[in-house]
């Protein structure tokens, strides 16, 4: 039996626990999902390594999962717009059962190849794209199908699983497995195991935004202000970059439509907005490098 599906020896009685007993229970567990995460960390810096590449070329990412490791690789996908002004169509999420599998269990999807073949197949895969395929089990035929269409395509396959030996990563070109063990409630995946594979997906995409030059210093600085909230962050980011008032911040981001790297260079340059656009455009959009130039 998977680790991930046998029942934990630690809690038989849980249903029997006081509530403060049980939220530590469950609270507590979710540190092996962090541990989990470390122990793989050299397979994570080899999978970013083997993407970065690939990413700057033009490719793209491509989630794939079902259940509670689909619904994560949606989640990663559509914040990378608002948080680096990714290209959403740069970072695509499929789930075994549609979008509407998002929202309700779509019984019985995760059980096709087939299907997850062609869901793959119709994003038509490119050699720089990079296809993160998820699955706690790691063997979750969808998945399955999906990795067999990446790898025929000639793209990256990333294979994130919570079982050892699991197909997806083995079969993918980047394996990372999380051992997350068993499980406080009995084959619950949502908890630890999604919980690790959370952290992974954060790290990776991360990882690959700083590759490309989206942050300057750990400064968010390529993020995509669509509401009050994140003007005003951009705002304090520029502030807090360059040690200009708030007022000197906001009239040079009005000026560049709120791209807060291009205020940056241009408030510590003394220079305007498009001569600073230039020099970022020159230096492949690295802060640093525009600032050295």
């Amino acid at each position: 039996m998977l680790k991930t599906e046998t029942p934990s020896r630690r809690h038989p009685d849980l249903d029997l626990y006081p509530v403060e007993q049980l939220v530590a229970a469950l609270v507590d567990d979710q540190f092996w999902a962090v541990e989990a995460v470390r122990l793989a960390s050299p397979d994570i810096a080899a999978a970013i390594t083997a993407a970065l590449p690939r990413i700057a070329a033009g490719g793209r990412l491509l989630y794939v999962g079902a259940g509670t490791s689909g619904r994560l690789g949606v989640l990663d996908s559509v914040e990378l717009t608002p948080t680096f002004s990714w290209p959403p169509e740069r970072a695509v999420a499929i789930l075994a059962g549609g979008a509407g599998a998002m929202f309700a269990a779509v019984e019985g999807a995760e059980d096709d190849v087939q299907q997850g073949e062609r869901d793959l197949l119709a994003l038509q895969p490119q050699v720089n794209d990079v296809v993160i395929l998820l699955a706690a089990s790691g063997a979750t035929p969808y998945v399955l199908g999906a990795l067999l269409a990446a790898r025929t395509a000639g793209a990256l396959t990333i294979g994130i699983a919570n079982n050892v030996d699991a197909p997806v990563a083995h079969e993918a070109q980047c394996g990372i497995v999380l051992d997350t063990g068993t499980e406080v409630i009995s084959g619950s995946t949502r908890l630890k195991a999604g919980t690790a594979q959370k952290i992974t997906l954060n790290t990776i995409s991360s990882a690959l935004m700083v590759g490309l030059h989206k942050t300057y210093g750990n400064l968010m600085v390529d993020l995509k202000p669509t509401n009050a909230k994140l003007i005003w962050r951009a705002v304090r980011l520029t502030m807090h970059a360059t040690g200009a008032s708030e007022m000197q911040a906001r009239a040079v981001l009005e000026q560049c439509h709120y791209h807060v790297k291009v205020a940056i260079v241009a408030l510590i340059k003394k220079i305007n907005t498009n001569q600073a656009q230039a020099l970022l455009a020159g230096a492949d959009g690295s802060v640093r490098a525009a600032l050295a130039a």
